[in-house]
């Protein structure tokens, strides 16, 4: 039976290689439509969770997680050894940077080699980790042809980018829409026609280089404009009388020609933070400095220290520094209402103020029960009265809709806002520094209208 007819009877059997944010929502899919999908990742906890139907990923709903398991079609593995029993295989692996700035691919390319020692005719390998343009026709495709099959002929490969954004409610690995191109036509149809069994559209493009570059350019496109903001963030700070917040929200009212992004303490998660390098690393192949890129990407890095300068001023207005200072952060998830801390700018701010020797250091976050910022481990604290007030700063770094701006304002000495979630506070505005907000300690260090 070919893959085809094996994709139209629900016969074929799927693997999904690495069950993280990308990858288990994905095989999830895949079991929820009637297919019988083997997950492999080398974490050995992941596989004990989904043994024990326990779900640790929160795009999951409750719902489907109990229905996929209930099915008896999934099941979780740390070793390859199915490999040759699965028609279509995805790769999902992490595709993180070394500390020089430059891709490690490594994840990929292991994956990869064990895939090759087990590859047999009319499979179909669909790399999905956000990677460098090239990267499935030069790193992957030689891999897999050392076995002596051909691409196109013997075995199928295409590129089809992930479009996971957590905690987003709207669109899900179902109905959001997903990029594909194979290493020939042939490839490209096979792959296209094994997404859209899961997902609702699918659009094909030329070659896999198009569908890496497209991936990079909507996290560039992001990382770009949300350094311009951050930058104009600065400058409301330095010039005072005008909050950045307010002046993107009164541009949003433009109905075209506009899109509104907003600042931060620096930029989460895997792929905003990421793919700036990638691509600028693989651009110097060619002679080429992506020199606007790159330095939208230092200005998003430069973020948590100009927080950290933020924080120095807070202590500063309750007559305290970092050596005898306490802090307290709210948020430590990348972005709000996730338990994603990827990268997290709090994770960074949070290495920056240990480095220089903070008195003392606490965390809350509905999301994230326990951290490790550097070699310390913490637990979060409940969120009362009694916790703010014990600390000298309060930094709100994840406005998470659990956080009741009023109740943290009224009983914390000092707040630095990193998210706009105090916009609406009216009382205590002499405690509040908030991230281009033009009325932080510049102008209400001499105010105390409480």
């Amino acid at each position: 039976m070919g893959l085809v007819e094996k994709m139209n009877q629900k016969s074929a059997r799927i693997g999904i290689i690495g069950l993280g944010y990308v990858g288990l929502p994905l095989a999830i899919e895949y079991v929820l439509k009637g297919f019988t999908v083997v997950g492999i990742d080398l974490d050995l906890r992941k596989k004990k969770m989904i043994d024990n139907g326990k779900n640790y990923i929160d795009d999951i709903t409750p719902d489907k997680w109990q229905a996929a398991i209930k099915s008896k079609r999934f099941t979780a593995s740390t070793n390859y050894d199915a490999i040759p029993e699965l028609d279509i295989i995805y790769i999902c692996v992490p595709t993180p940077f070394t500390v020089n700035k430059e891709p490690d691919v490594s994840f990929i390319i292991d994956s990869t080699k064990s895939i090759a020692k087990r590859l047999r005719n009319d499979q179909l390998i669909i790399l999905k980790s956000t990677t460098f343009p090239e990267t499935t026709e030069k790193v992957v495709q030689p891999i897999l042809e050392e076995t002596g099959l051909q691409a196109g002929k013997d075995f199928y490969l295409a590129f089809s980018p992930e479009r996971i954004d957590p905690g987003n409610k709207q669109f899900t690995t179902e109905n959001t829409p997903i990029v594909v191109g194979g290493v020939t036509p042939k490839c490209t149809e096979l792959a296209a026609k094994a997404i859209a069994l899961v997902v609702n559209k699918v659009h094909k493009v030329s070659n896999p280089r198009v569908a890496e570059m497209e991936k990079l350019l909507e996290n560039i496109f992001r990382s770009v404009n949300i350094a311009l903001v951050n930058e104009m963030a600065k400058l409301c700070d330095r010039m005072g009388g005008m909050d950045i917040w307010e002046v993107v929200e009164a541009a949003a009212t433009k109905p075209f020609g506009f899109m509104p992004f907003f600042p931060g303490p620096g930029i989460g998660g895997h792929c905003i933070l990421v793919d700036p390098y990638y691509l600028s690393w693989k651009a110097r192949e060619y002679d080429f400095h992506t020199k606007f890129i790159e330095l939208a990407a230092e200005t998003n890095e430069d973020m948590p220290y100009y927080v950290l300068g933020n924080i120095r001023r807070a202590l500063g207005n309750v007559n305290s520094s970092i050596q005898k200072g306490k802090v307290l952060f709210l948020g430590v998830a990348f972005k709000k209402d996730v338990d994603d801390t990827r990268n997290s700018p709090a994770i960074k701010i949070m290495e920056l103020l240990l480095q220089r020797g903070v008195n003392q250091l606490n965390y809350n976050d509905p999301y994230v029960p326990k951290i490790k910022v550097g070699k310390n481990i913490f637990q979060s604290l409940p969120l009362t009265e009694e916790v703010l007030r014990q600390h000298d700063v309060v930094v709100i770094t994840a406005d998470h809709s659990d956080y009741d701006a009023q109740f943290i304002v009224e009983h914390s000495k000092s707040v630095v806002d990193t998210r706009n979630l105090t916009k609406d506070i009216t009382k205590d505005l002499y405690k509040i520094v908030k991230l281009g907000s033009g009325k932080g300690f510049y102008a209400n260090i001499f105010n105390s209208n409480g």
